[in-house]
């Protein structure tokens, strides 16, 4: 009965078929091209021999609270770029170099550490916690940080990955509800694709951790004190020889609280519930340290995640939200609008951290996750999602591995060629949009890292290692030192022309007049304005 169960479950290819020819049908296809993309790239500031910058965020960049393309994430040092939406993967690289470029514009002796996992860093205490000024909004996203800082150390926040932005078109999600004569209305129709897509991105991400993943190698110091399970490549460096990304591992994004958090992925109100239970269920080891000491905020409550943010998944569905309203809010209030994907590691070989053949595919495998029949998942699915994952990023290059797929062992790279085979369909829609083969030039190069596992980031990385081993400062250390000092002087060669430059300076200014406008008008005390977030009547206080 139980494998009968699961055959029901099976994806039905022919749903996938179908879509894919409708939207191709020359009166939709433009639609395909409306979608947008983006990508939100992290990076730590480091001096000129690998040491975490120290420095304050540099104002030229503008303010982290306001700008829309530079901010940082959880350190002073973790700058994060953000390029604007693009209709095209090629785009979105090119904005992410200018905004390299600027940047090297003016970091005064410092540059970009390129790579997912941090060099040698400095004790727990002297890493910097973000700083976004003294408005309530600012003040909070900081007390947010210090509350990450006690719950997962401040070491763990300092690894820097590649998040993806991606929609399809609303109009094309209306032709395919108009073909399927759904009975929801457009937005929950739009809602519970997103989701569906999702499910589907949870049963095959293992294939992006294989092709993408590029951190199997950590220093040495960034585990100290923990059970780990790492080989040791030499003194400093520690690896798995078959890894392809520790960032995804259990040594990355996790800890103890976060397994309890569990959102079913049915539907949007079933996840929407199960995140508004973690921001609002007291977590007794929280608990335990409280909200404040001394008057001084520690973290921003004691529940099992303090905001929904918190919440480490590889893929979540999102919705731009007005000031003063919580993620959730959005997504109750006007469903889903895109989907960020926040498992691609840095690529140290890609100057921005990520090559357009790797954005085109992305493309390619979501449009497949979201056109793909997506049935709901079983418990037991869900476990072999998980563990399937858990395998690719530990040991997705040793030879033969075995997955699961139906409960049924399978190759991975067997299972591996079965998915291309499907994802060329979407990837061939997208050249007949636009003309060219450059994702069928892309699927080729995916194809033959699933041919060849040396091909892939990860091993590469690993070959790149090898004649570093036992050098002074370690192979990891001197390999991530070498890669961006090689970046970085290829951004400063080519700097941006003077209207290029001065669109980055006015998007600062205006962003330093933002903040400082914020710190001006705003009224009240903190511990209301953190009151009136958690109740999530923020809308009524006066940012």
């Amino acid at each position: 009965m139980e494998n009968q169960n699961r055959h029901n479950q099976e994806p039905n290819q022919d749903v996938y078929r179908r879509r894919l020819a409708l939207i191709g049908e020359p009166e939709h296809r433009a639609l395909l091209g409306d979608g947008l993309s983006g990508v939100e790239r992290e990076t730590l500031r480091v001096d000129d021999a690998g040491v975490l910058a120290l420095t304050p965020h540099p104002r030229p960049l503008g303010a982290a609270l306001t700008n829309e393309e530079i901010t940082t994430d959880y350190s002073e040092a973790l700058l994060e770029f953000i390029t604007p939406p693009q209709h095209d993967a090629a785009q979105v690289i090119a904005r992410l170099d200018e905004i390299h470029r600027f940047a090297y514009q003016v970091l005064d002796g410092e540059m970009l550490w390129n790579d997912s996992m941090p060099p040698a860093l400095p004790g727990e205490d002297i890493i910097p916690i973000a700083w976004y000024g003294t408005s309530h909004i600012g003040k909070l996203k900081h007390v947010y940080r210090r509350g990450l800082a006690l719950r997962y150390g401040k070491a763990m926040q300092c690894i820097a990955g590649i998040h993806y932005n991606f929609s399809l078109a609303e109009p094309l999600w209306g032709v395919l509800r108009h073909a399927e004569a759904s009975g929801e209305d457009a937005r929950d129709y739009q809602s519970a694709r997103y989701v569906a897509l999702i499910r589907n991105f949870r049963r095959y991400s293992w294939l992006l951790m294989y092709l993408f993943g590029a951190s199997p190698a950590l220093h040495a110091a960034f585990v100290r004190g923990r059970k780990h399970g790492l080989e040791r490549f030499d003194e400093h460096t520690l690896y798995l020889p078959y890894a392809t990304s520790l960032r995804m591992s259990d040594l990355g994004y996790q800890n103890s609280a976060q397994s309890e958090v569990s959102p079913c992925y049915d539907c949007l109100p079933s996840y929407i519930e199960a995140l508004t239970q973690a921001v609002s269920q007291p977590h007794p080891p929280y608990e335990a340290i409280g909200t404040k000491r001394d008057g001084e905020w520690l973290q921003l409550s004691t529940n099992l995640l303090q905001i929904e943010n918190e919440f480490y998944a590889t893929i979540r569905p999102k919705r731009v939200t007005y000031s003063g309203e919580r993620p959730v809010q959005a997504l109750a209030r006007r469903g889903v609008q895109y989907v960020e994907v926040r498992c691609i590691d840095i690529d140290p070989f890609a100057p921005v951290g990520i090559d357009v053949n790797t954005a085109r595919f992305i493309d390619a495998f979501l449009l497949f996750c979201a056109l793909e029949d997506s049935p709901s998942c079983s418990a037991a699915e869900n476990a072999e999602n998980r563990d399937n994952f858990a395998h690719v990023v530990k040991e997705g290059r040793r030879p033969g591995l075995m997955l699961h797929r139906g409960g049924e062992p399978i190759t991975l790279s067997d299972w591996a060629n079965d998915l291309l085979e499907r994802i060329d369909l979407a990837a061939a829609q997208f050249d007949a949009q636009r003309g060219a083969t450059h994702y069928a030039d892309t699927m080729a190069i995916q194809r033959a890292r699933v041919a060849d596992a040396s091909l892939t980031p990860s091993a590469r990385v690993v070959a790149a290692l090898e004649p570093l081993r036992n050098t002074p400062a370690g192979a990891f250390q001197t390999f991530g030192l070498a890669q961006s000092h090689l970046h970085a002087d290829a951004f400063r060669a080519r700097p941006l022309d003077p209207a290029q430059t001065e669109r980055f300076e006015a998007l600062a200014r205006k962003s330093l007049e933002a903040q400082a406008e914020l710190e001006r008008t705003q009224v009240g005390d903190f511990d209301a304005f953190v009151a009136a977030y958690h109740a999530g009547t923020l809308g009524t206080v006066t940012v």
